[in-house]
């Protein structure tokens, strides 16, 4: 019962996420660059928090902060068009085909069940994307997938770490004094649009998504972790995208159009028939695999 219940509040971090940035963005009570430097510092003392109260030391390095830097601005700016139902499929797909990927390039292969569900997750991207009535904003499509594969790349420099909670709050840290300055000297980069623009409401949201649903979520993943197969590690995260697409029609009065609809049923499907098969093939032990990765990351 602990693990479920761990287990459910990730998810609910994870997908919350999404959410909170697009209510916060499609309010007008923040702009997507205060933002972005909010959750980022929110996150990172909130972090830096976890880590004291357990005394552990911080880890990370500014390499693996390069490409968290790119996901958190490329992400927020996404969301100023995308629903959160799109922004979360098209971040969650791109952050394991960038990790599927990888493993090809690196000598693994895929045949059978792996190879079709690849080719499933691949068309149903293709489908989302096509020109047609409900396609989803191209700019910010492409910018949200340059926000998973820097995802997707931040999460494979940090496989095998000793301690990714410490290293996650290292990256977070490393870019936290950035995001402090940019909040500083936004009003003199971008003349009004820069902190006059932050309401107390968009200021609440961005701390919100920072310090609960990255910090705190991050937290609740890893105490799952422990309890958790590998295979049901890599299953339960098939949920993120469609408890997006609930809390945006609930909460944001999003339409859950049938394209939409049909190209998460493919991509996400197409997802598991690969994770799910190297997991099996990996035996309970797992290896890292991408949707095991993204968890212990995101």
């Amino acid at each position: 019962m602990r693990t479920l219940i761990l287990t459910t509040l990730a998810m609910l971090a994870f997908a919350g996420n999404s959410l909170i940035c697009r209510l916060a963005l499609s309010s007008g009570s923040i702009d997507p660059g205060s933002f972005t430097a909010i959750r980022i510092i929110s996150g990172a003392a909130m972090l830096a928090l976890i880590l004291y109260v357990h005394r552990m030391k911080v880890e990370g390095n500014s390499l693996s902060a390069l490409p968290l830097v790119i996901y958190a601005v490329c992400f927020s700016f996404a969301y100023l068009q995308l629903t959160a139902a799109t922004g979360a499929l098209l971040l969650f797909a791109a952050v394991q085909v960038t990790m599927i990927t990888h493993g090809l390039l690196h000598g693994e292969r895929l045949r059978g069940q792996r190879l079709l569900g690849f080719l499933l997750a691949a068309a149903g991207m293709i489908y989302l994307l096509l020109p047609g009535l409900s396609q989803p904003p191209l700019l910010s499509s492409l910018l949200m997938l340059t926000a998973g594969i820097a995802w997707g790349v931040y999460s494979l420099r940090g496989r095998g770490v000793a301690n990714p909670l410490a290293a996650t709050a290292g990256s977070f840290i490393y870019v936290a004094f950035p995001a402090f300055v940019w909040l500083l000297l936004q009003d003199f980069a971008t003349p009004g649009h820069g902190s006059a623009s932050i309401s107390i409401q968009g200021f609440g949201w961005a701390v919100l998504s920072g310090a609960l649903a990255s910090g705190i979520g991050y937290l609740l993943w890893y105490a799952a972790l422990r309890s958790l197969a590998s295979v049901t590690a890599a299953a339960v995260q098939l949920s993120v995208p469609p408890i997006a697409a609930l809390g945006g029609v609930l909460l944001l009065g999003e339409v859950l159009t049938a394209r939409l609809a049909i190209s998460s049923a493919v991509i996400l499907g197409g997802i598991a028939l690969v994770v799910v098969q190297r997991k099996a093939a990996a035996g309970s032990g797992g290896d890292g695999g991408p949707l095991e990765d993204i968890g212990a990351r995101v």
